[in-house]
């Protein structure tokens, strides 16, 4: 068994949002629809500070996604299975063939924004699907979320967010194994998670 997790350090990261861009067309997702954002930690608007100039500007970057708890919420509400925690990975998974669109693992879920609605027929700006090939579909009236790219953890590759990140912010692996990149990083470096006083046990780390 294998429990993945990311860690993202926020002394890297410049809210370029190629890992918003990477995991949209990877995964083909529809006009409206993201899996990942990038939330800024400072002023009113995206990418402003908070503070006063010269001296007390204060300004982060947080990429938020689903969580991927090790206690996720969402999984002890879904009435029919839809959403469900593979016991091979650890990945918070969604089937859309079971999903029944009551939103419950929405209302859940502490973290808001990590989930989209399809209320109607997905719409793509592209009359051609991208991405990849094995990506899954995306239906009506069905919750939709990052799935850590599982297509490409079935063929040992990592998720695309990963591949792109210019600023190397991002880092991925095994949780569970302690010589991995990741285990060692959390070990060594000082690191926060979101909402932990929820229980959930994210398996995203913030590296601070």
């Amino acid at each position: 068994m294998t429990h993945y997790g990311m860690a993202i350090d926020l002394k890297r990261c410049i809210a370029c949002h190629g890992c918003t861009l990477a995991c949209k067309s990877a995964n083909n997702l529809p006009d409206g629809v993201r899996y990942n954002n990038v939330l800024t930690d400072g002023g009113q608007y995206m990418d402003t500070a908070r503070g006063t100039y010269p001296n007390d500007l204060y300004r982060k970057y947080y990429p938020v996604s689903c969580q991927h708890c090790e206690n996720p919420a969402c999984v002890k509400v879904c009435p029919v299975g839809a959403t469900y925690k593979d016991p091979e990975t650890g990945v918070v998974r969604q089937d859309s063939d079971k999903c029944i669109g009551c939103r419950m693992c929405m209302s859940a879920c502490p973290y808001t924004g990590v989930r989209t609605f399809n209320w109607e027929e997905p719409k793509y700006s592209l009359d051609f699907p991208v991405g990849d090939y094995d990506a899954p579909e995306h239906v009506k009236h069905t919750v939709e979320k990052c799935r850590f790219c599982y297509q490409r953890l079935a063929k040992g590759e990592t998720p695309a967010c990963m591949e792109v990140c210019g600023a190397f912010a991002r880092h991925w692996g095994d949780l569970d194994d302690p010589d991995s990149e990741i285990s060692q990083l959390i070990a060594t470096r000082e690191w926060e998670q979101l909402l932990p006083e929820m229980g959930t046990k994210p398996s995203v780390y913030y590296l601070i």
